[in-house]
Parts: structure tokens; sequence; C-alpha cells
């Protein structure tokens, strides 16, 4: 197989469009759509669905079930690529260098700043740079390389990858104070609105999770992306919500919002974790990062 043209055909399904991959692999588009062709030509299978239309054009370049499968291992390889010049880099002396952390919102907002500092202290020459999004998103930027290592909210069930727990996240539920909800029976709570993430957020899997298992099966629910744009939704009067109680305690502190006791229970958390991709080898820097956030986990 020709490795240049599967570079191509990979980049065209990462970038779902042809002329945004050759703006990447800086060349033209037909070189881009040539390669493709040429490629599918070699293996004798269909890689790109080529049906017409403007919903068709809407959504982006359309994989065949040959080329899914094609692309995951593309994947990988590509992955190992990154791994071994990496790894090379820091066997051969680089001093300088990148390290990209994925992840989720609370994960880069309340509990990474100590390890993000100790590790560019000890490795001042290493950039260092945060992308943020849900679980899904980071567990996706993980699997496309886009990320080094990757902190998510949520339990992700991939075979593919390793999840492993890393800190515990304490949770509480909140209410506005006006609606006087310190101690509450199950059905009053499953009467109320409650707020809460968007689907691919590992919050908005625990909190539906933990809050079936009181019997609580909220009558309306209202989606926000932003753990912090639903606390002060709550602190509005909007509804009810259950959030990081890190991401809460000023508010709480303040008295803009008050904590529900959910019957049956006392304290609640949850895990958050540290997910690696199995196929794809640290790197010195992610190694060195790992080690980090392990001994931050034995320190809370």
């Amino acid at each position: 197989m020709n490795l240049h043209l599967l570079r191509i055909f990979y980049t065209v399904a990462v970038e779902r469009s042809f002329s945004r991959a050759a703006d990447v692999l800086c060349i033209s588009q037909p070189a881009v759509s040539k390669g493709v062709r040429e490629l599918e030509h070699q293996l004798d299978i269909g890689l790109i669905e080529r049906a017409q239309g403007a919903g068709r054009r809407q959504q982006g370049v359309q994989l065949t079930t040959n080329g899914a499968v094609l692309f995951e291992h593309a994947r990988g390889l590509f992955a190992l690529e990154k791994a071994a010049v990496d790894d090379l880099h820091a066997r051969l002396g680089l001093k300088r260098g990148a390290l990209v952390v994925g992840a989720s919102s609370t994960i880069a907002g309340y509990w990474l700043a100590p390890v993000l500092g100790r590790f560019a202290e000890s490795n001042p020459d290493i950039d260092l740079q945060v992308k943020v999004g849900n679980t899904e998103s980071v567990r996706q930027a993980l699997i496309d390389c886009q990320v080094d290592v990757a902190l998510v909210e949520g339990e992700v069930s991939d075979s593919r990858m390793r999840c492993r727990p890393w800190l515990d996240d304490p949770l509480t539920v909140i209410a506005p104070p006006s609606l006087g909800l310190e101690d509450i029976s199950i059905e009053t709570l499953t009467s109320q609105c409650w707020i809460e993430r968007e689907p691919g957020s590992g919050t908005r899997d625990v909190v539906r999770g933990l809050l079936s298992d009181c019997g609580v099966v909220p009558d309306r629910r209202i989606e926000i992306g932003s753990n912090e744009a639903i606390a002060r939704a709550v602190a509005s009067g909007l509804g009810l919500a259950m959030l990081p109680r890190a991401v809460v305690s000023d508010l709480i502190t303040l008295e803009r919002v008050v904590e529900v006791r959910l019957p049956g229970t006392s304290k609640i958390s949850r895990p958050l974790y540290e997910l690696e991709y199995t196929s794809r080898p640290l790197s010195p820097a992610a190694q060195a990062f790992t080690s980090l956030l392990r001994e931050s986990a034995t320190k809370a």
C-alpha cells in the first residue's frame, strides 16, 4: 500500500473535504482527488461515497464501509508515526517540543492547573497546550492524535482505550434559594425542571445515572453546554442541577444557590478518568505528565 496515497485519503476523511485536505497537505485539490482515486484503484475497492446533492455537500465527504475500516487502520498508523518521531526527538536530546492535553471542562477549569504548573516548572522548553471539550470530543481528539493526554469526566467504553480512574470529584445538587428545597421528597424533585449538560458530556451521563438510582426522573429538562452557565441559570431561578461542587462553591458561599440533599444519600461524587489509546505509545513528555497526574491523585 502506498503510504503517501493513504495519507491523502486519511486527511480527506479527517477534514471531510477535498479542498481542506489540499490546504492541510499543501497540494492542489486535483492532486488530492487523483490520490484518492489511485488508492481506490490499487486496492480495487471504493473508499469515498460520490453521490451528489445539496444534502451530501452540506454533510461533507462520506466514507464507504470499506473506507471507514481503512480509515481506522490509517489512524493507528499515523499515530504510531507521530509517537516514533516524538520518541526519537527526545532520545536525541531535543530541547524543544510540545504536549497537548485534552480535558473536559471541569477538569481543565478546577483540577488541572497544579499539574500543569509542576510540569511547566520541570520542563520549561516544552510548549503546553490544553484543548477543552466534553468527554466525547476529548475521546475523539485522542483517537485522532490531536491530543497526547486525555482527561475526562465520564467513563468511556471503547475497546481501543484504557480508561483509568484518576480523581474523585464531589458533586452536589443546587437549587434557587427561593424554592426552599434544602430537604425534599423524590416526588417534588421529579416535578422540578432540571438543567443538564449536552449529549456527549460525561457530567450529563453521570448525573442522569445518579438521579435514576435515587428514583428521580425529571418531568422537564433544559440543556446548557457549560457547567458554569448551568450554575448561574440555577441562581437565576431556572431550575435545579447536579454539578461538581468545585464549580458552585462560591455561589453557595454567597447564598446565590442552596444545596439540596437527595433522599437516601449523603456525599455524592464521580470519578474523573485518564484515557490511554492503547495503539499509541506515550511520548516521553506525555509519560512525564501522566506520572505527575498519578502523583497528584495520591496526594488528593
